[in-house]
């Protein structure tokens, strides 16, 4: 029997899981999920999605776009006022 025959041939030849473990040092042996360093064992796409989807969401003020709306106003404000200071010397 070849190697090309066997099915788990491409399971056998995948990136092994890097994390390893407390108790005995060693490196997990499962194979990484593609995209990804370690198994789906410990931590390949896990947690929950952003947004609303998110359990912990509760107004979306910390939110990304909110962020990058505040960043924008303080750069207005800080473009103003080095004008109002321009224009007062």
């Amino acid at each position: 029997m070849k190697s090309d025959d066997n099915p788990m041939s491409k399971a056998h030849a995948a990136p092994r899981c890097t994390a390893k473990s407390k108790r005995t040092g060693k490196r997990c042996k499962g194979p990484a999920v593609k995209g990804w360093t370690v198994c789906r064992f410990h931590g390949a796409r896990g947690g929950h999605g952003p947004g609303k989807a998110n359990p912990a969401y509760k107004h979306g003020m910390r939110t990304r776009e909110w962020q990058e709306m505040r960043k924008a106003i303080s750069d207005l404000v800080r473009m103003e006022r080095e004008i109002e200071d321009l224009i007062s010397d």
